[in-house]
Order: structure tokens, then C-alpha cells, then sequence
């Protein structure tokens, strides 16, 4: 079964681990790691012949159009991950809608194709922010990957659909959701999506999930961000001790466990996963 396989393009400075330590007006003067390490990225995914989807911040793509193209034009999907990497449910509507469309004409003019797919910062499309799935069909987005059916203290929607499926928005529209994979335990679901829990957790349990997974007929929804591949990267000493674990636990193991991952799996972009479980239709060729 194909799995998709995602890459959240953003700096070790945008995650939400460090919004309250590092202020958004010192990100222009930080020093930039994100086009070396989605470099390395590339180099993995073509090492082991995988092609994915490359959910990229607003605000890298204005930095780095190159980025963007170079990313592109090794065959992987360019989709969205918003502009600022602020969560939805703490900007207001028209806030978001200005965010929205300028992250995907920043992306659409660099790549020079159509951006179908959306990934909010940490996954904050949550039940107070359900309205954000308006914005983004009205935007043009095809598919949503931003609803993790779990509880956690920064996002998730328990109870909502485990798989691919049709989202019905506020408005009574429709959009394809691809929600992060969930590994049920005890009645309850636990995160098996990769990014952080791929770090925390020991492989064998982020391998059994997938295998698990597919067995049952279900492709997983796997992500990560460059920084991840980084352990040199800058340090926030100053952060909490919980964020500080999150962000920075196994950092030197990743690319291994990376490797590992890829030839053991088989991956693909979002947009195939979906169009082989029938939500979104194959492109034409041109």
C-alpha cells in the first residue's frame, strides 16, 4: 500500500514551541537553515526513489522562490502550510483569508502551477476554527491535512473521521481531509503521523503502526520538517523543559530512522494517496 509522505517546510524558528520566547521581529536577522536542510531532504527522498508533498510556509516562499522550484522540478507536489505559522484559532477570519491567499500566490508564482493542498500550523484547524475549511475551499484548495482526531493541548478533534475522507465545512461545502494517522489503543487513538512522535517514540512502534495500518486497508499520512534532520541547529536554552524535550529529543537519530523508514515502506505525495482512495480525480496529462 502507498503511504503519503509530507514535509513541513519551515525554519527551526517558526515552530510553535518557541512562539512566546522568539519574538517574529527577530526571524529576517536569524540565520536560515531551512534551504540546506530541505536540500538534504531532497537528496534522502531521491535516494530511495520517493516523491512527496512539500507543505511550504508563506513566509519561506517569499524568502526562497528558488526553494520552491527546486522542489518542484524534482517532481515532488507543492502544497500550502499558511503564511506567519500562527494557529488558526488565534487569528480572526479576514486575517486569515489575507494569510491564506497570499501564501498560495507566493507558492502558485514560484512553482507556476495550481497549490490544491493545505496543512495548517500545528494542525490548529480544530472545532473553533472549522470555519478556516470555508476559507480554503473558497481559495481554490482541494484537500485539507490539518485535523489530527486526537486530544492534545495545542490541537485535534476527537472523534472525527480516522481516514481519508469528505469534510463537510460550516457552509455545507465539501473538501477532501487526508487527517493525520492514528494508531488505536485501548478504545483510544494515539499519534502514529510521524513529525515529533517519530523522534519520542522508539521506531518499533512507529514501523508496527504502518504495518498495522496498511494491513488494515489504511495508508498513513506521515510528515516531518527539515529541521528535524538538523541537530547542529541554533538552541532556545531558554525555553520550557517541555518544549525543549519536544523540539529537541532525538534529533541525532533522525535521519537514520529516516532511511530506515523509506525502504521499508512504500510513499508517495498526498495527492496520490487521495486519488487512489477515489476523493480527488487524477490530473490530465498536458
Amino acid at each position: 500500500m502507498k503511504n503519503a509522505f509530507s514535509v513541513d517546510v519551515e525554519d527551526y524558528f517558526h515552530v510553535a514551541a518557541f512562539d512566546t520566547i522568539v519574538d517574529r521581529s527577530s526571524w529576517e536577522s536569524r540565520p536560515s537553515r531551512v534551504v540546506a536542510n530541505t536540500s538534504r531532504l531532497l537528496d534522502i527522498l531521491a535516494s530511495h526513489g520517493v516523491t512527496a508533498t512539500f507543505f511550504v510556509l508563506g513566509w519561506v516562499a517569499r524568502r526562497h522562490p528558488d526553494l520552491v522550484r527546486t522542489i518542484d522540478a524534482a517532481g515532488h507536489e507543492i502544497a500550502c502550510h499558511g503564511h506567519s505559522h500562527r494557529k488558526i484559532y488565534t487569528q480572526d477570519r479576514a486575517t486569515f483569508e489575507e494569510e491564506t491567499h497570499t501564501a498560495k500566490g507566493l507558492l502558485e508564482d514560484a512553482a507556476g502551477k495550481a497549490v490544491e493542498g493545505y496543512r495548517a500550523a500545528s494542525f490548529s484547524i480544530t472545532e473553533k476554527s472549522l470555519w478556516a475549511l470555508d476559507v480554503l475551499i473558497d481559495n481554490g484548495f482541494r484537500y485539507d491535512s490539518s485535523i489530527a482526531p486526537v486530544w492534545h493541548d495545542n490541537y485535534g478533534i476527537p472523534g472525527t473521521a480516522l481516514d481519508p475522507s469528505t469534510f463537510t465545512s460550516p457552509s455545507g461545502a465539501s473538501i477532501a481531509e487526508f487527517p493525520m494517522s492514528t494508531l488505536t489503543f485501548l478504545g483510544f487513538p494515539f499519534p502514529a503521523s510521524g513529525g515529533g512522535y517519530f523522534r519520542l517514540y522508539p521506531y518499533w512502534f512507529t514501523r508496527r503502526a504502518i504495518r498495522a495500518l496498511n494491513r488494515d486497508g489504511r495508508p498513513v499520512n506521515f510528515y516531518m520538517h527539515p529541521w528535524e534532520i538538523d541537530p547542529h541547529q541554533p538552541r532556545f536554552h531558554h525555553a520550557s523543559w517541555k518544549s525543549r524535550f519536544r523540539h529537541y529529543n532525538n534529533l541525532h537519530k533522525v535521519q537514520e530512522r529516516l532511511g530506515r523508514l523509506l525502504s521499508e515502506s512504500e510513499y508517495g505525495t498526498c495527492r496520490e494517496v487521495l486519488c487512489a482512495q477515489g476523493l480527488l480525480e487524477h490530473r490530465k496529462a498536458s
